[in-house]
């Protein structure tokens, strides 16, 4: 068994999200968004090497020693399977195992809006789950996968970075394929994605302007695209698209998504209260005639007085979705107060008043 499994089992005994090795520390565990140190001694940079160069396949081997950082998938003998990112920084090689379930989440386990299930309908155009680094943004799409996999006749084309969550095939047919291993970048894989007969094509990412056109040419062209972006908010998600691409294109950018964009999901992941885990808070943007026209005259800044007022189609900001949580005990005040944009409706609930803003007297 490869040593670094004994730290991964320990890790998912202690229900934690993450385990990090890095060099000059011990072994950490994410534990409610906390990293938490084991009981351990100082990782040293021959040893930890040498742990991860066991799981490594020889040409993530030389990948990794050309100076690239690898990111995989690895399935440890204990049965739990982990996306993997290994790195080198200044004081040596780092490593973060990222847990993923072996039963993929239902839309309804991970308490979504029920808007998310109903967009699982959709036939055309395209989907954007969106949330800074570790919010839950794969879950969310692995059971929106699975709903659409259980319920419909499709042929859905799963492209990621590393393959997470394993589908079997339902009703739908789900081809994954994984970047660096079946394709060369996520463009390349969209683009052989519509000679392959999709319905239905996940980016795990889109990373770069490449990317978002030949998604955008996806969704257009009659498939169901659902895709990811590293922002924290409808607007940002927008004005991100449109800043991406060429200014030539900015026109034809803000037309296509006035007309397929469906919708904008931003998540955060808030602790739940006493420390029992977290879970996933959403603002929801549905596109309608009224947003379609902020983004086609450049007042997408007016989109979140929309979302307040469009809660009978399923929309609501993130503070909105913050404060149903809280009142109905259902998250952390003091987490929820920290993550909002407009803080004044929470501060009542904070119960650690030292985060509230100090005046003068």
């Amino acid at each position: 068994m490869p040593r670094i499994d004994a730290f991964l089992k320990l890790g998912l005994a202690q229900g934690c999200s993450d385990v990090h090795l890095a060099v000059g520390v011990p072994p950490m565990l994410r534990m409610n968004g906390d990293l938490v140190p084991i009981r351990f001694r100082e990782l040293g940079g021959p040893e930890l090497e040498s742990y991860v160069m066991e799981i490594l396949t020889r040409g993530h081997q030389d990948r990794f020693r050309g100076g690239e950082d690898i990111d995989f998938s690895y399935v440890s003998e204990e049965g739990g399977r982990f996306r993997v990112n290994v790195f080198r920084k200044d004081s040596g090689i780092g490593a973060v195992f990222r847990s993923i379930p072996s039963e993929i989440p239902t839309i309804e386990s991970l308490a979504l809006p029920p808007i998310v299930a109903k967009l699982c309908d959709y036939h055309q155009g395209m989907i954007l789950v969106t949330g800074s680094t570790g919010t839950g943004k794969s879950t969310t799409l692995a059971a929106m996968i699975d709903l659409v996999n259980s319920s419909r006749s499709l042929n859905i084309v799963s492209l990621e970075d590393p393959i997470e969550f394993v589908h079997r095939s339902k009703q739908s047919q789900v081809l994954q394929r994984e970047l660096g291993t079946h394709l060369p970048s996520f463009a390349e894989g969209v683009r052989a994605a519509m000679r392959e007969d999709p319905d239905v094509i996940l980016v795990g990412e889109m990373r770069d302007s490449e990317t978002i056109s030949m998604a955008m040419t996806a969704a257009e062209t009659g498939h169901l695209v659902l895709g990811t972006l590293h922002t924290t908010s409808a607007t940002k998600t927008i004005d991100r698209i449109i800043d991406a691409l060429p200014i030539e294109e900015r026109e034809q950018t803000k037309s296509f998504l006035s007309q397929s964009l469906l919708a904008v999901i931003t998540q955060a992941l808030v602790k739940r209260p006493e420390g029992r885990g977290r879970r996933a808070i959403c603002e929801v943007m549905v596109m309608n005639r009224a947003i379609a026209k902020l983004i086609q005259t450049d007042q997408t800044h007016q989109i979140p007085a929309q979302l307040q007022t469009g809660k009978d189609q399923g929309m609501q900001l993130l503070d909105q979705a913050l404060l149903a949580a809280v009142k109905a005990k259902e998250i952390d005040p003091d987490d929820a107060y920290a993550i909002a944009t407009d803080k004044k409706g929470l501060s009542k609930f904070v119960v650690d008043r030292s985060l509230l803003p100090q005046f003068d007297i």
